[in-house]
């Protein structure tokens, strides 16, 4: 089994164009000593408890592990030997006969040995006229990310796996490839793409990640560094266990009660400060929202707005200190993270939260998506006294499950896409007469998870999506018909025929689903959206 947990892009010109090899010296050493040291204690101490009971178990089974087995086991090694003494391997070497017979043999095909030269170098050689390309050359121009590449980075599951790939998207090319992957300890669940060099002092800008997972800890990894074995800091109650002394101690139960210092449940959510880039925000299943200085990778501040699990984070575009959040108590707040102590704004929602936004092109307005597939769009302005008596501007039966991902296009007012577990990825123009579908599309992605748009103006079209397939699709949707009229002040003019880009997506795939897709919406009407999955004229 494989899913796609999570996606997010990198904008272009912040990954070094030639990522350095992971470098293991002394000084390394000591720093993943220190971080390992937690984990090595717990790993040893379920192996003593996994021998002691092993141990107890033998003790009342007789006939279980121990003897009988052992006796099974060494029955079985006698059989084989047996067989093997037939031919007598133990006196193969010991052969006069077989050694002079086989010495004669061989030499013969080697009969002009002493008149072969030996060079140690190719290039020594005369007969070499096309010398080798050195190997660190090679590996060195595959890894190359060029100036005009965008990265994706996928939080994937596999087979009980946890790991995020790093993805390299060549718009021109249509390429899409894994250039390479950051094992993680636990089924991740966020990620959060960081422009600070964390720990690099004297560097402006940085390429890192941050990952939530199940585990309480986030974990921060350096996107320009390959076959990293363990991350460049943690945040959370394992990166102060890292810190302790070498000393042996016995095993730390970790805390479960909700404190001030650390999440202990699961990190549904992250969120980074554009504004101030030290600022990383972070919420839990423990119910609190957390504030970290990436300088010194503690926890600044915690909050306790929410009765629930606290799903979703988003910082507002312009009021750097506002944070939105979305949680399963049903319930939106918006605070400002100077005044912990002041009564924030609520509103309330018919069902769990989903996921929350901002609006970029009007930033006293966001977008809240629900469990029962509907997206709400609010006047932060209006905040009611009781969050029951919450009024928004617009409501949208979006989809007819839940509304796992959203997105609004930075460069596109009133460009939106919604992803839902009912598998669908719909793209919808927002008028301030409200919204109206534009198509509807299964990308062959399963359950819908992750819909992203890409940062950078150039492929502001291209939308990344992923789901419980386990697959990452990139759809250029500036080469759809019926966007291509909604956002043609937007779309650069194609003459001749434009046909859909999409990378990643298998082609007998594509096809098979694009039959149902076009059954599907020949029965629907105009629900389906004015283009279908026909080729596409200008």
């Amino acid at each position: 089994m494989s899913m796609i947990t999570a996606t997010t892009w990198v904008p272009r010109g912040f990954a070094a164009p030639f990522p350095t090899k992971y470098v293991f010296d002394e000084d390394e050493y000591e720093r993943i000593a220190k971080l390992a040291k937690l984990r090595l204690d717990d790993a040893k101490d379920d192996l003593e408890e996994a021998k002691n009971t092993e141990k107890e178990a033998s003790g009342k089974q007789p006939n279980g592990r121990g003897y009988g087995n052992s006796h099974n086991e060494l029955r079985s090694h006698n059989e084989i030997d047996d067989d093997l003494k037939e031919y007598d391997l133990e006196h193969y070497d010991d052969d006069e006969d077989r050694g002079q017979e086989g010495e004669g043999d061989t030499m013969a095909m080697f009969g002009n040995i002493k008149t072969l030269v030996y060079h140690e170098s190719n290039a020594d050689d005369p007969y070499i006229t096309m010398q080798e390309r050195d190997e660190d050359d090679d590996e060195r121009e595959e890894l190359q990310i060029l100036s005009s590449d965008n990265l994706v980075l996928a939080a994937r599951i596999e087979d009980e796996v946890a790991h995020l790939e790093v993805y390299v998207y060549e718009d021109e090319a249509d390429n899409l490839y894994v250039h390479h992957d950051i094992m993680l300890p636990a089924i991740p669940l966020a990620v959060e793409w960081l422009d600070l060099p964390v720990g690099k002092a004297g560097a402006e800008k940085g390429n890192f990640v941050a990952v939530g997972t199940m585990d309480p800890d986030i974990e921060l990894w350096d996107l320009d560094t390959i076959d990293a074995m363990y991350p460049n800091a943690i945040l959370g109650q394992g990166g102060e266990d890292s810190t302790k002394s070498d000393k042996p101690k016995k095993k730390r139960k970790r805390s479960k009660k909700a404190n001030d210092e650390y999440h202990v449940d699961a990190v549904l959510s992250l969120a980074a400060n554009r504004h101030h880039r030290n600022l990383l925000a972070s919420s839990s299943a423990d119910k609190t929202v957390k504030l970290w200085d990436l300088n010194t990778t503690k926890c600044s501040k915690s909050y306790s707005y929410h009765t629930d699990k606290v799903c979703s984070l988003a910082w507002h575009p312009k009021e750097s200190t506002v944070l939105l959040s979305g949680s399963y108590d049903r319930t939106v707040v918006a605070a400002d993270m100077r005044a912990p102590e002041a009564k924030a704004p609520r509103w309330g929602v018919e069902s769990d939260v989903e996921m929350v936004k901002w609006d970029p092109h009007a930033p006293n307005f966001f977008y809240i998506s629900t469990e029962n597939g509907i997206i709400h769009y609010h006047d932060a302005r209006l905040a009611p006294a009781n969050p029951s008596n919450s009024k928004p501007v617009w409501t949208l039966q979006a989809h007819d499950e839940s509304i796992s991902s959203f997105d609004i296009n930075p460069f596109i007012p009133g460009f939106l896409v919604t992803g839902s577990t009912d598998k669908e990825v719909k793209l919808w123009n927002i008028q301030p007469s409200g919204p109206s579908m534009l198509v509807s599309r299964n990308l062959g992605v399963g359950k819908v998870f992750s819909t992203t748009f890409a940062p950078d103006q150039e492929v502001g079209f291209r939308l990344a999506v992923a789901g419980s397939k386990g697959s990452v699709q990139i759809w250029d949707t500036s080469t759809n018909v019926a966007v291509r009229a909604a956002f043609a002040n937007k779309v650069a003019p194609v003459e001749g025929e434009v046909k859909e880009r999409l990378v990643g997506l298998d082609e007998e795939s594509s096809e098979s689903e694009s039959d149902e897709e076009e059954e599907e919406e020949g029965e629907e009407g105009e629900d389906a959206g004015p283009d279908g999955w026909e080729s596409m004229e200008e």
